[in-house]
């Protein structure tokens, strides 16, 4: 009998041995901690029309750049930070993206204060539980969802940028909000256990 290997996501062979490590250990995994999540709404955003790959060689210096991803920081962060992080390479100095990333920290400190959690209020879209896709093939995973749908109606209500269904739905796989991880993935299980 010949024993059948389990193969990662076939895109995760596609890039670095960071692109590989982001799949084999969180990609997928569920985030309910505001920090780590507001980390992947930045990196989400500022990915729009560029490869994952590009973001993760690049989120050190977005750690640095954005004060470790501190959303009570980002949220002071004036003009001159703007021009300051305009000439810093070590980030996609796009002017939208980083305006919409400190507009962003600012939006989630309104949330938590009129509303309380944020990380609650992303997680209730999916019953506060993963999805648990069964997907063959990876042209079976979608690019939106019903949920990344409202997801993101709610947060540019909310006056958040940079969440287009699709960014949302990239946010959501990456938070583990749901495993997209193929069934014949390895880490297919490991995430279902997580949830």
């Amino acid at each position: 009998m010949i024993k059948q290997t389990v193969q990662p996501c076939p895109w995760s062979l596609a890039g670095n041995d960071l692109y590989r490590s982001y799949h084999d250990t969180e990609w997928g995994v569920p985030v309910f901690d505001e920090h780590k999540q507001f980390e992947f709404l930045i990196l989400e955003g500022a990915q729009a029309g560029l490869s994952w790959s590009t973001i993760l060689n690049k989120r050190e210096g977005y750690r640095q750049a954005f004060a470790d991803f501190d959303v009570e920081k980002i949220a002071r962060f004036n003009k001159r930070d703007v021009n300051r992080l305009m000439n810093d390479a070590s980030i996609v100095r796009n002017r939208l993206k980083i305006e919409s990333a400190i507009g962003n920290a600012r939006a989630l400190l309104e949330f938590r204060a009129k509303h309380g959690s944020f990380v609650e209020h992303l997680w209730s879209f999916v019953d506060g539980k993963p999805i648990q896709h069964r997907y063959q093939l990876p042209t079976d995973v979608p690019a939106t969802s019903a949920e990344s749908d409202a997801i993101s109606k709610d947060l540019k209500k909310r006056g958040f940028r940079f969440v287009g269904s699709t960014i949302i739905y990239a946010h959501m796989q990456a938070t583990g909000m749901v495993n997209d991880h193929l069934v014949s993935c390895f880490r297919h299980q490991e995430c279902k256990a997580l949830g």
